[in-house]
């Protein structure tokens, strides 16, 4: 009987210590970032507009300024953050381990990966997948990619839907997967490959990274979704909450005319919905998140909202992007709100 007590307490003090550890690393990643000084973001540097280095070797980018953003209301500094550049192979494990805040990475929002990568945000830009030829090829249309030999990098949608494509169209064809991006570009530069396959808004920027990016062309069909968003490791619904309030300070701000040189003053307007983003009257949540009432203006006066990233890196000011029109258009842009008319930008109302 005594044994029986002393195994059954053992398991009890387990079972205890487990709780514990849990209740710490849920609610702990917030104070761990705070403590260190800095927000951990993996992410890329070699696809144009979304995160690349650029002349003075800098990191910049779309998802750069998201991970950016993130900083400026858990630090209230949107330079406080450690960039690591990972490949498309390594961020599942990356994610798995915890070994990062934040996944900024072009990534696409699919189920397994939700089940075992991590938590997924709103959907920050809406993608598909294409095909990149060189006019040379004389084709005009993925249809006729039957015999070619494409590229792409492993780890990726793109590899997966490649391969759903060609099989459901009985088109025979040549894989040609790369560990790397840059690589599997670099093969379809020199003419290892006839293809190169991946979403259709890095086909767009890598487009413009390539020798003479007026010989190649983007075929017309998209072959996929691919709704790309930021992750966050499972296991903290506080740190999870807090990413995903950010984006919406993004989306929200651009909604309600809100910019980067225009906070102060809007903090003083009479529109109530405006008032609350910035934390002049009434609450959205910040204590709730461990967040200052004000996060909003910090994080907008730092980074801007959604319309100005996209615009420095993804509009006329970037790579080039059309967003008027698009699905990247906010759903406030919508010229009625009782038809499925307008951009699919939107985040949980900050209330």
């Amino acid at each position: 009987m005594r044994l029986y007590i002393i195994v059954v307490s053992l398991f009890a003090l387990a079972a205890l210590a487990c709780s514990q550890d849990g209740d710490d690393e849920s609610s702990s990643r917030l104070q761990i970032v705070q403590d260190r000084g800095e927000v951990v973001c993996a992410t890329l540097d070699d696809t144009p507009g979304f995160g690349f280095l650029d002349e003075q070797g800098s990191h910049v980018g779309f998802d750069i300024d998201l991970c950016r953003a993130v900083a400026a209301a858990t630090l209230g500094n949107a330079d406080a953050v450690e960039l690591r550049t990972i490949d498309a192979a390594e961020r599942g494990p990356v994610m798995q381990a915890g070994e990062v805040d934040l996944l900024v990475w072009v990534t696409t929002w699919t189920s397994s990966r939700d089940a075992a990568w991590g938590d997924f945000v709103p959907t920050m830009f809406y993608d598909g997948q294409g095909f990149m030829v060189p006019n040379r090829l004389g084709v005009s249309s993925a249809y006729e990619l039957g015999g070619a030999a494409v590229c792409t990098t492993a780890g990726t949608t793109s590899e997966l839907n490649m391969e759903d494509f060609f099989r459901q169209n009985r088109m025979e064809y040549n894989p040609l997967i790369f560990e790397s991006g840059d690589v599997a570009l670099d093969a379809y530069t020199n003419g290892v490959c006839d293809v190169f396959t991946t979403d259709r808004s890095a086909l767009a920027a890598l487009r413009t990274s390539i020798p003479n990016p007026e010989e190649h062309m983007i075929l017309p069909e998209v072959i996929s979704e691919e709704p790309l968003t930021p992750l966050v490791p499972h296991g903290d619904s506080q740190w999870f909450d807090i990413v995903k309030s950010v984006m919406a300070i993004l989306i929200y701000a651009e909604a309600y005319g809100v910019n980067s040189g225009n906070v102060a003053e809007m903090a003083t307007s009479d529109n109530v919905k405006v008032k609350r983003l910035l934390g002049t009257e009434g609450s959205w949540g910040q204590a709730d998140l461990g967040l200052d009432t004000t996060v909003a203006q910090t994080v907008i006066t730092r980074v801007g909202n959604y319309g100005e990233i996209y615009e420095r890196h993804l509009g006329s000011d970037g790579i080039g992007l059309p967003r008027e029109g698009g699905r990247n258009a906010l759903w406030a842009d919508a010229p009625c709100t009782d038809c499925p008319k307008g951009g699919q930008i939107y985040a949980a109302p900050l209330r």
